[in-house]
């Protein structure tokens, strides 16, 4: 009985030790997100409450609108290729996303609206305008409804209802999974740390094998994307307005989209972007259309492929060598 009841003892013992561990490891992780995002965005008023944005490198201006899970810094980090090849990058916050406010009206035309308050706030007359994922469907209403300040439109990944059903087809269990990962900023953090490579295929939408089949700094690059989610409780009332249109066909008329306009996909992206894209390039007049093999949601392995054709399609003039990290 002594014996017993001291392995129950030190079970319990390591059990809570386990906790207490986890419980630090907990804040400290909560921590870090917030000190990686602390000072690095400016925010302004608009009619639709604060929007939140970043500004990074020199040269022409483009806009990366981010996707779902995302902020001003999913969208510099989409972008960042593009800023070493020479470009200044405009990452805003969409509605419902960290600081930006949420408004009643939280939809892509309306953020559209709101993103030429940020051009007038930083005198930008026109630029270039490039949405990733679920940024594409406020991206596309830019171009739309503002052609005169948007003088190319680039549609990565585009996750776009056109077929009147979710793209993402999720299991009963990955649903359930989901939305207790996308609902507590504890449950998000220790999936992350205990099941990675399933993170990666569910919410990033990419092949976790691909990790093993590209360069470091790209590993690196998706490690930094899924964990820049987090923490996802800052970000809840923005998850669930994609959640929205993703159920939902969209409205946008991209048959009166005006401007030049690059489509990207990659074949093996698992939120069937692919077909997304070929959809829009039969609705979108003259379109440029690029499907690589592989890549996944998150273009594993061709970020700097990517990069140099958007700049090259952007601004050929300044389409360069691309530099060092800062």
């Amino acid at each position: 009985m002594r014996t017993r009841r001291a392995v129950l003892l030190g079970l319990g013992g390591l059990a809570l030790g386990t906790a207490g561990y986890s419980a630090g490891a907990f804040r400290e992780a909560r921590a870090q997100a917030d000190t990686r995002l602390f000072g690095r965005s400016d925010l302004i008023e608009t009619r639709a409450g604060a929007l939140e944005y970043a500004v990074a490198g020199n040269g022409p201006p483009v806009m990366m609108i981010h996707g779902a899970g995302g902020g001003f810094d999913q969208g510099l980090l989409f972008a960042a290729a593009l800023r070493r090849r020479g470009h200044r990058i405009v990452a805003p916050s969409r509605f419902g996303y960290l600081r930006s406010a949420h408004p009643d009206d939280a939809s892509p035309a309306h953020q559209a609206d709101r993103l030429v308050d940020l051009l007038d706030h930083l005198g930008i007359e026109r630029l270039a305008v490039i949405g990733g994922s679920a940024g594409a469907l406020s991206a596309a209403e830019f171009a739309l409804r503002h052609p005169d300040r948007c003088s190319h439109l680039a549609l990565l990944v585009p996750a776009a209802n056109l077929t009147g059903r979710d793209p993402v087809e999720f299991t009963a269990l990955q649903r359930f999974a989901a939305g207790v990962v996308l609902g507590s900023d504890l449950g998000f953090w220790a999936l992350m740390r205990a099941a990675p490579g399933q993170m990666m295929r569910t919410l990033l939408a990419t092949d976790p094998a691909l990790l093993g089949e590209v360069a470091a700094d790209e590993r690196r690059r998706a490690q930094a994307i899924l964990a820049q989610i987090f923490p996802v409780s800052r970000k809840i009332h923005g998850l669930r307005t994609d959640g929205f249109w993703a159920r939902s066909p969209s409205p946008t008329a991209y048959e009166r989209i005006a401007v030049p306009t690059l489509i990207v996909s990659c074949a093996d992206d698992l939120f069937g972007t692919a077909d997304t894209a070929r959809h829009l390039a039969r609705r979108i007049p003259g379109p440029e259309l690029v499907v690589y093999p592989t890549g996944g949601h998150i273009w594993l392995g061709r970020d700097a492929e990517i990069a140099t054709r958007l700049s090259t399609f952007i601004a050929p003039e300044t389409a360069a060598v691309p530099g060092r990290d800062p």
